[in-house]
């Protein structure tokens, strides 16, 4: 699409929308959302992006390809798995910090988690619709 409307209307909404995707995941572990709803969330305000400017302006503008992200997100979630493990405790069990950080919350595994899923959402999401775009 080629309208002055759209274009300019990305031009803020892109920043909004990532910025409103981080919130979702960030209040993901106490309320409905997080890591997958924030990832389509941030992976929707890049298409509205490639959209109004084109695919190559949008890929132009994320600097690295989107693939890169998935195994990123998945070492990440593998990570937050494991790391129990090293106290003695099963696979995935919620480790949190005693003390809450401003903003964030409780500091725990849940939300290494979640970045992970976050990161592999945006990948994979990105990574297929690129594709698509691509090919004419």
């Amino acid at each position: 699409m080629n309208t002055i409307i759209l274009k300019t209307a990305s031009k803020y909404l892109l920043p909004l929308l990532l910025l409103f995707s981080v919130f979702i995941l960030l209040r993901g572990h106490y309320l409905p959302g997080g890591g997958f709803v924030g990832g389509l969330v941030a992976a929707i305000a890049f298409v509205l992006h490639a959209f109004a400017n084109g695919l190559p302006e949008t890929q132009r503008l994320m600097r690295i390809h989107p693939g890169f992200l998935m195994p990123v997100g998945l070492a990440i979630a593998f990570l937050s798995g494991i790391f129990p493990m090293l106290f003695d405790l099963p696979f995935m069990t919620g480790m949190w910090k005693k003390d809450p950080i401003p903003v964030i919350g409780s500091l725990g595994s849940a939300l290494f988690f979640d970045i992970g899923v976050y990161l592999v959402v945006i990948g994979s999401s990105l990574t297929i619709l690129f594709t698509i775009s691509e090919t004419k």
